[in-house]
């Protein structure tokens, strides 16, 4: 069984909630990522801020990020899923809520980020095709 800890890019770091989108986005560069898991102050996932987000929903918005909070930023329900959940769930996870980036978590820590790469690294092509099927369907 592939679980999503065989999957998932190991070293993914949170952000806490209190740091503010323009530490967010030094963090992405250093990081060479486009997103980051927001941690609460008892290190539990209270959501996930996107370079996207940051553009979007903040400097096109006229806002300072410098002075906005990824918790303020964080909306939704975060999605995760267990390190030794089956890739099946992981899939199921993923297009179900339509997401492109899945936090894996183990023992209530962050122990790795799922991406589409990841998946295209590892899944066959009809399960790519059902991802992509899926995510990138016209509501």
């Amino acid at each position: 069984m592939t679980t999503a800890k065989d999957i998932m890019h190991t070293g993914a770091r949170w952000i806490p909630a209190h740091e503010t989108l323009d530490r967010a986005a030094q963090l992405m560069r250093d990081l060479n990522v486009g997103a980051l898991p927001i941690a609460d102050e008892n290190e539990r996932l209270c959501g996930i801020i996107t370079d996207r987000d940051i553009v979007v929903n903040c400097v096109a918005m006229g806002h300072d990020p410098a002075r906005v909070t990824c918790g303020e930023m964080a909306q939704g329900t975060p999605r995760w899923i267990e390190a030794n959940s089956d890739v099946s769930q992981v899939l199921e996870e993923m297009t179900g809520h339509q997401i492109k980036r899945l936090p894996v978590i183990e023992n209530k820590r962050l122990v790795g980020m799922i991406s589409e790469a990841d998946l295209a690294r590892h899944l066959d092509d009809e399960q790519i095709k059902a991802f992509v099927e899926q995510v990138y369907a016209r509501s």
